[in-house]
């Protein structure tokens, strides 16, 4: 006969999994988390395959606060007081990775340059440039959408921005000896991977699955192209690599679905 399973392991499991969780929250957002997660090392590898949820969490948060605005404000004003309660809610960690990588990308050649200035927290002309461009594109996207749009497409932004991101965890190395996204750069395994993408790519397609069939295809051609240019400039990835895609894909998805609008 089969052995029967520990109710007790399997509730040191099921804490397990809420700790990681809770984890990726504390690590993605400026959410508090109770002391009672503590933390050990092995707890950031593991809540990487929660990273996508935390963007389901983040685009939720931008959805309610839209759908509450625009019963009051214009479009465009709903949509940036959105965008303030994400850029609140996560400390703007993407963004900072975009402005770190377009300066280090933007401002130098050298491999070690390129390193250098991306551990660089002042901000410069390609950074300036670059986050302000991106934050131009989703805003602009967003105040263009119908409202329902806007409402669907935040949660799916921001949930499948951050699994395509992670994935990278996958399929390139971390090329820091340090950093602060060392914890969490080890190797994602198929299993993780699989829950990842089960967690964070469905969003994108609730309200038409050819859309979402086409914006997985621009998303998948995007992850390409950055993880070959990422390879060739530095050999991998960092964190602040990380963000930056995250922040590419999450304007594609915008403006895959204003283009559909569109047609």
């Amino acid at each position: 006969m089969p052995a029967k399973a520990d109710p007790r392991s399997l509730a040191h499991r099921v804490l397990d999994e809420v700790r990681y969780l809770l984890t990726a929250l504390g690590y993605f957002t400026r959410v508090p988390v109770p002391r009672w997660v503590g933390f050990e090392p092995h707890y950031l590898p593991a809540a990487a395959r929660w990273f996508a949820l935390v963007g389901v969490l983040v685009g939720t948060v931008a959805a309610l606060v839209f759908a509450i605005a625009i019963r009051v404000f214009p479009q465009p004003v709903a949509v940036l007081l959105s965008m303030a309660a994400t850029l609140l809610l996560t400390g703007a960690f993407h963004e900072d990775g975009l402005a770190d990588s377009c300066d280090a990308f933007g401002g130098a050649y050298a491999r070690e340059d390129v390193l250098r200035i991306m551990h660089d927290s002042r901000i410069g002309v390609f950074g300036a440039i670059g986050l302000v461009v991106a934050l131009l594109l989703k805003w602009q996207t967003l105040a263009a959408l119908s409202p329902m749009r806007v409402v669907w497409v935040s949660i799916a932004a921001h949930a499948a921005s951050r699994a395509v991101a992670i994935s990278f965890l996958a399929t390139h190395e971390y090329v820091r000896s340090e950093g602060k996204a060392k914890a969490v750069a080890r190797r994602l395994g198929r299993p993780a991977l699989v829950w990842v993408a089960l967690t964070g790519l469905p969003w994108l397609f609730l309200p038409d699955w050819r859309l979402g069939l086409a914006t997985l295809g621009v998303l998948a051609v995007l992850r390409f192209g950055l993880g070959r240019w990422f390879k060739r400039r530095i050999g991998g990835y960092t964190g602040d690599c990380l963000g930056f895609a995250q922040q590419v894909f999450e304007v594609a998805i915008y403006l895959c679905a204003l283009a559909s609008q569109a047609v």
